[in-house]
């Protein structure tokens, strides 16, 4: 796996894109619309990530942002006071997020394009990185944590989401309950039955047929197809030791899980959902203090 496969599939699936109806596509590349279509789903899907940001102080702090979809944190970050920059590794991000910033006035100091294991800043140039769901799909996270850590000033702070090793969609969803359905359909599928199976199920005989189907199921690989869509080229899942060990220029200080997502189950129905989203979430939030400063209390950025 190599950056230039991620960088492209990320150009043309910007995040969240297509299920909102695409910028280039129902909203006619009127952007206002759009943004405020796609953060109404995105706070309504994933109504926990106003409240997690809000468990950090961002306030006055140089904050770089890695990974910026269509900006809907880089705003919330702005609107929290943040002195805020912003990487993507994808032109079309960085353009998307440049016209939000300028349609709704939002003061920010940079916004570049770029790889995280390549940072275009001088060391010491910030006091937080902050990343939301990005650094999962980073190949060499040991290049990409050891360029966060020279950016960062010592003892500074990175905040970053990662999908979660024990969640309900990882443990039970991605790992039995696709797999075992995709292993189901998969004599069935040049039958006329699967012409009217979901596209994404379809989309997956595809690639199953491709690959072969006991290479496809191979959960390493599958996992990547289970996160981001069939063609997501590289994604991976974290448990608290697994962080420990790819960012060893820093210190974890705290991690918590939100967001029970585990589809096609419809987890966010079941009686005590938010109780279980602490145990089960498929979203791992982390506090990591980079090394070479004294470490801070918990809930501190």
């Amino acid at each position: 796996m190599n950056e230039s496969d991620v960088r492209e599939f990320w150009n043309a699936h910007p995040c969240g894109d297509h299920i909102v109806g695409g910028l280039h596509g129902g909203f006619a590349d009127d952007h206002e619309r759009f943004f405020a279509a796609y953060d109404a789903w995105r706070y309504d899907q994933e109504g926990h990530i106003p409240a997690c940001l809000d468990h950090f102080d961002f306030r006055d702090r140089r904050v770089l942002e890695i990974g910026l979809g269509q900006g809907a944190e880089s705003e919330q970050l702005i609107r929290r006071g943040a002195r805020w920059s912003g990487l993507d590794l994808t032109p079309e991000s960085v353009e998307r997020v440049r016209t939000r910033l300028a349609l709704r006035r939002l003061p920010h100091v940079d916004l570049r394009q770029g790889s995280a294991t390549a940072i275009p800043w001088p060391d010491d140039s910030f006091d937080v990185v902050f990343s939301h769901g990005v650094l999962h799909h980073v190949p060499d996270i040991r290049a990409a944590q050891a360029e966060i850590h020279r950016v960062l000033r010592p003892g500074g702070t990175l905040v970053a989401m990662v999908y979660a090793r024990r969640s309900l969609n990882y443990q039970v969803s991605i790992r039995v309950l696709r797999r075992a359905v995709l292993a189901a359909a998969y004599p069935l599928r040049r039958t006329r039955l699967m012409r009217a199976a979901p596209p994404l199920l379809r989309a997956h005989l595809d690639g199953a047929e491709r690959a072969g189907l006991r290479r496809y199921l191979d959960l390493d690989a599958f996992t990547h197809r289970s996160t981001d869509g069939p063609h997501n080229p590289y994604a991976r899942v974290y448990s608290p030791r697994e962080v420990v060990a790819d960012f060893p220029d820093f210190t974890l200080v705290e991690s918590f899980r939100r967001y029970l997502h585990a589809p096609p189950l419809p987890v966010r129905r079941l009686p005590g959902a938010a109780r279980l989203e602490r145990h089960l979430g498929w979203h791992l939030w982390l506090r990591l203090q980079a090394r070479g400063g004294p470490i801070t209390p918990a809930g501190a950025a």
